[in-house]
């Protein structure tokens, strides 16, 4: 009877044992409540493990923003071979552009070629443009210089409209010449002093030019 007892009793404990172990298992798959969540719990956690999964972070969310794919706007402006183009002469290209101020002249200038103090030739007249090239290539230059010292785009005579006090210290526009060297190997000479390289010296009556170590002399006038 006590054996009965005693496996009753053992059966009931058991049982209790069971439905103890059942109750602790229901119990540690709730989740705690949200006042007993440990410090370490966010509620972001998981969202960021989604976003993750799926190749995606939620700081490149926040760093997208719209227009940032908007496409280059077009530039129209000449490329470098274009722009060569527009300034090529019987297929050379030239080392020279004219400035905005550029305009060509009304006054009669000319230039008289002397060589060892004799004159050569006819004066040329250099008033019906608004430049004149000096040098070796004979595809591109207004005025040749066959020397070997001289460079083949050697130098330019350039008029441009500029603004400068007369005698009585009142500004007049007009239109004068200048002489600018394009970098020649051997210099360009204003009344026998070698000018600096892409700098406008202006021109007066009289003024003599020579190039490299030419002899020739060309001397700037007026038509009277």
């Amino acid at each position: 009877m006590g054996r009965w007892d005693d496996d009753v009793y053992i059966k009931k404990e058991e049982g209790d044992v069971k439905q103890e172990e059942g109750r602790y298992r229901r119990e540690r798959s709730r989740s705690p409540p949200r006042d007993k969540r440990p410090e370490t719990y966010s509620p972001t956690r998981r969202r960021n493990a989604d976003i993750h999964k799926w190749g995606k972070q939620l700081e490149d969310i926040a760093e997208e923003e719209p227009g940032d794919d908007k496409e280059p706007e077009p530039d129209f402006g000449l490329s470098g071979v274009l722009a060569a183009e527009t300034n090529t002469v019987n297929g050379v290209i030239l080392k020279y552009n004219e400035p905005p101020e550029k305009d060509t002249p009304s006054t009669r200038w000319r230039l008289y070629v002397f060589k060892g103090g004799k004159p050569l030739d006819d004066p040329l007249k250099v008033h019906g443009q608004s430049w004149y090239l000096f040098g070796r290539d004979r595809r591109v230059a207004d005025i040749p210089t066959d020397h070997p010292s001289c460079s083949l785009q050697h130098a330019v005579l350039q008029y441009r409209k500029t603004e400068k006090p007369g005698k009585d210290g009142i500004a007049k526009v007009s239109v004068r010449p200048y002489l600018i060297d394009l970098d020649s190997t051997n210099g360009t000479f204003l009344n026998g002093d070698k000018i600096e390289s892409q700098r406008y010296y202006e021109l007066l009556p009289k003024d003599v030019l020579t190039f490299g170590s030419s002899t020739r002399e060309f001397v700037l006038l007026k038509e009277k």
